[in-house]
């Protein structure tokens, strides 16, 4: 049985992705929260809006937000949640998948109770997560990591390592092996 969060348990020890919504949604709405580090908090019944210039760790919470701005942390910025959208979190257990958008090469972390995850990427702990995200940054942002390697195609290989880093607990010496001359 999964547990189910709202406004008083909300802020402990949970993973969230909150979407960018217009300051225009908490208009109306009065404060029910403000935080020592200048978060504020409107809560409704199916979820939570949150205003805050900082979004990543909070506390003892990763909260991330899904903006199509690329500087999250340097503006205010209003996110909204649902209740059902935050998930447990702790470091030690094997709770998030990577995911990469192709079309933008941005990699990210995912938890595995995400309605999208489909059981194929490899769980990891906050920690290894973090790892192979860098990991896979270098990948999709350099390619000095391929000069010595037998392949015909550098978009091609890139993505194959990517997602044998993603769907495995191979890591990325051990995938480069089967790619020397």
């Amino acid at each position: 049985m999964s547990k189910i969060y709202n406004k008083f348990n909300f802020h402990k020890h949970t993973f969230c992705v909150f979407k960018e919504v217009d300051e225009l949604k908490i208009e109306a709405l009065k404060p029910n929260h403000n935080s020592k580090s200048g978060s504020v908090y409107y809560f409704t019944e199916e979820g939570v809006y949150r205003v805050s210039n900082h979004w990543g760790r909070a506390a003892n919470c990763r909260w991330r937000l899904d903006s199509d701005s690329k500087n999250v942390n340097q503006r205010t910025k209003v996110g909204y949640a649902n209740w059902t959208d935050f998930y447990p979190n702790n470091e030690q257990e094997n709770l998030f998948y990577i995911e990469v958008n192709w079309q933008i090469n941005e990699v990210s972390f995912q938890h595995k109770n995400n309605p999208k995850y489909q059981g194929k990427e490899m769980l990891r702990n906050a920690s290894e997560t973090s790892k192979v995200i860098k990991t896979i940054n270098e990948l999709l942002t350099t390619d000095n990591w391929a000069k010595y390697l037998d392949f015909d195609d550098l978009d091609v290989l890139r993505k194959e390592i990517v997602t044998l880093l993603i769907t495995t607990s191979k890591t990325f010496l051990e995938i480069k092996r089967n790619y020397t001359a």
